[in-house]
């Protein structure tokens, strides 16, 4: 078919176009990179491209990629990759989630990533701690009817903070995966006193229910794998807590996935953290670096 002159011009036009808006936008670029230079999430150095850890503190963050409690997911170092073995507390006391995994292990840089995107309001963040759980996401969803559940904050503390850290998350993970989310499944339908000092009994009892589901959350949870998704795995209070409202919808299975899992060897030496304190309960610590 014979092409008109007509049409090559505007075809030109079109294209000399875009290229005249793609360089200013690089020229745009440059002078805020100069003016703004990315900066590593954790530390604050200077590197190459937005969400990208420094050299140093990407060489600090440890994935937690070996064995691991086929329920909890807390680390195993001694199992054979590939072994379903549960720890010790969960042969005591079975959590009522099917596997919690996290994409690294709670140290400084995965704690100072958490408390930016929490308290410093660097919701930027969200996207950074996506990416590197997105890989834990297709594994644990698989090729199930998988549906994000976020862990939800009270109304109270969603107005004063103004934003859902988890729900930044799981907006980000389904951006990436195409798994869908639902941040209306589950409701938290009273505030909760903090967690900080307290033993696993009491705990338990602050976060006795907290949650509850939405009216038609069966019809629209029954027969799928829910997955919970949070910041920070300390304790486990919070999700244990979630994952049994969750149960009584009717899903098929119920897992968690987490940005960072407190476990011994992730304790930077010098640093005493207090477990409860790093649960979503916990009461606000401000954090504007």
């Amino acid at each position: 078919m014979a092409t008109k002159a007509g049409d090559v011009e505007i075809d030109v036009a079109k294209h000399a176009g875009r290229d005249w808006l793609g360089g200013l936008r690089r020229a745009g670029r440059m002078v805020v990179d100069y003016a703004l230079p990315p900066r590593c999430p954790a530390c604050g150095a200077i590197v190459g491209d937005d969400n990208q850890f420094c050299l140093a503190c990407w060489s600090s963050l440890d994935f937690l990629d070996g064995p691991a409690c086929a329920q909890c997911s807390i680390p195993l170092p001694t199992a054979l990759p590939g072994s379903a073995l549960s720890c010790g507390a969960c042969l005591a006391d079975p959590p009522p989630f099917d596997g919690a995994p996290a994409a690294v292990a709670y140290g400084s840089a995965a704690r100072t990533v958490a408390l930016r995107l929490k308290y410093g309001r660097r919701t930027g963040h969200a996207r950074l701690m996506a990416q590197l759980m997105a890989r834990r996401l297709i594994a644990l969803a698989g090729e199930g009817d998988a549906l994000l559940v976020a862990v939800p904050l009270h109304r109270w503390r969603l107005w004063t903070r103004g934003f859902n850290q988890a729900a930044l998350v799981a907006d980000e993970l389904a951006r990436i995966t195409g798994v869908p989310r639902d941040h209306h499944l589950l409701l938290r339908r009273k505030a909760t006193a903090s967690l900080r000092g307290k033993g696993r009994r009491e705990r338990e009892r602050v976060v006795a229910g907290a949650f509850a589901l939405a009216p038609d959350a069966k019809a629209r949870a029954a027969g799928r794998h829910l997955i919970l998704i949070d910041d920070v795995h300390a304790s486990g209070a919070t999700l244990r807590a979630a994952a049994r409202a969750l149960k009584r919808s009717g899903a098929a299975r119920v897992s968690a996935l987490s940005w960072a899992r407190v476990v011994p060897d992730a304790l930077m030496p010098g640093n005493i953290f207090d477990f409860a304190s790093l649960d979503s309960d916990m009461t606000d610590n401000r954090m504007t670096g």
